[in-house]
């Protein structure tokens, strides 16, 4: 798979791909969840059967982020090279990431098509349902069929919904920030997972026998509630349940610090400091509280251990 930055008005293939059917899939892709899937699963399906390259274009930073209308898109659910690894994973040949600007979002919708689309020889262009592009929104997926036609076949794929509630990153934002897991992972399609990497902490973890990774994110990923959690670790090329801390460590911080993430690996004991580690998030155990002392906490870590255990089936 190929990616390649664009910048409006400078819209141009590399000489190599130019002349070639482009089947397009376009949207933002923020989690690249089972709706999102269904879109691109489609511009993959029909690239293969036309004879043409297969292409996700999608928009960064997120257009609300520069229009000023939701300061909180800055995190997102796949940051961009975790978008373009899930849309390798889902065969596309190209990922366009066009850079969202000004400049870019006053263009109107015919400017779009004109002068991104045919300049780019899309031949097939597919859209969720409630696509909106140019300036203020003012076209939709309606609006991009009547442009697009008949030169450009438009395919407009209807919402995906579970339990009457549409499948969206809104809706997937809203569970992790309720510290549903079980819902983030079944919309999702996969669990939810962060990538960082490990780094030393204040050792207070081995001091009382649960030794910690603590993991510092240098994405910005939307986090999840503060609490404990049963996850999956992949660290040093293997794979290991665990329970994680998401939070403040209110037993032994009195002042307000920035939310830690704390990963206990069961039967394992390397030392892994510098290392690259994903973290994937299973269930939730319980919210963060503050414990008398620390003989309390001992036990409670203890019953979270064996909790996430019972539900791994790993005892």
């Amino acid at each position: 798979m190929e990616m390649i930055s664009l910048e409006y008005p400078a819209i141009e293939l590399p000489e190599q791909l130019r002349n070639r059917s482009l089947s397009i899939a376009i949207g933002h892709f923020d989690g690249v969840h089972r709706g999102h899937r269904n879109v691109i699963e489609q511009v993959v399906a029909t690239a293969k059967r036309t004879g043409g390259l297969s292409a996700v274009m999608t928009f960064n930073p997120h257009p609300k982020e520069v229009l000023g209308r939701g300061d909180q898109y800055y995190n997102c659910l796949t940051p961009l090279a975790v978008k373009q690894s899930l849309f390798a994973e889902l065969g596309v040949d190209l990922v366009l990431v066009v850079k969202f600007d000004h400049d870019f979002a006053a263009i109107m919708p015919e400017q779009f098509v004109d002068e991104v689309l045919r300049r780019l020889g899309a031949a097939q262009i597919v859209v969720g349902f409630d696509f909106n592009f140019g300036y203020k929104g003012q076209g939709n997926a309606a609006t991009m069929k009547a442009l697009c036609e008949p030169d450009i076949q438009v395919e407009i794929v209807e919402p995906l919904y579970d339990n009457g509630l549409k499948v969206s990153s809104t809706y997937i934002r809203q569970a992790l920030s309720d510290g549903d897991i079980e819902l983030a992972t079944k919309l999702l399609g996969r669990p939810y997972e962060l990538a960082g990497t490990v780094v030393h902490g204040d050792g207070r973890g081995s001091s009382i026998g649960f030794p910690t990774a603590n993991v510092d994110v240098s994405l910005p990923y939307v986090m999840p509630r503060l609490g404990v959690f049963g996850i999956s670790a992949v660290v040093l090329g293997k794979s290991y349940y665990g329970v994680l801390n998401h939070g403040m460590k209110p037993t032994f911080n009195k002042e307000d610090i920035r939310p830690v993430l704390e990963a206990h690996l069961f039967d394992f004991h390397q030392a892994i400091y510098d290392e690259p580690i994903r973290l994937q998030f299973h269930s939730f155990i319980r919210p963060e509280q503050r414990f008398s002392g620390v003989d309390e906490l001992i036990r409670q870590i203890h019953a979270d251990a064996q909790q996430a255990k019972r539900q791994f089936g790993v005892e």
